[in-house]
């Protein structure tokens, strides 16, 4: 069976810690700042771990753990 392909759109955007949970940015930090408070915007800076919902089709789009 040939190897599986890592999604290359999902490379760039998700990081895979040392425990196997993926990490991503929040959206929403690109544009249409002005009408965002000062605390959202700050919010929005921090990264977040994906919920376990997400993890198994996550895995199908990095199986190889890409990022680590």
């Amino acid at each position: 069976m040939p190897k599986m392909k890592t999604h290359r759109g999902a490379k760039k955007r998700i990081k895979v810690t040392g425990t196997g949970k993926f990490i991503v940015k929040k959206p929403g930090k690109s544009h249409i700042l002005t009408k965002k408070t000062r605390k959202r915007k700050n919010r929005l800076k921090k990264d977040t771990v994906i919920t376990s919902t997400l993890e198994k089709h996550l895995k199908g789009l990095l199986p190889y753990g890409v990022g680590r």
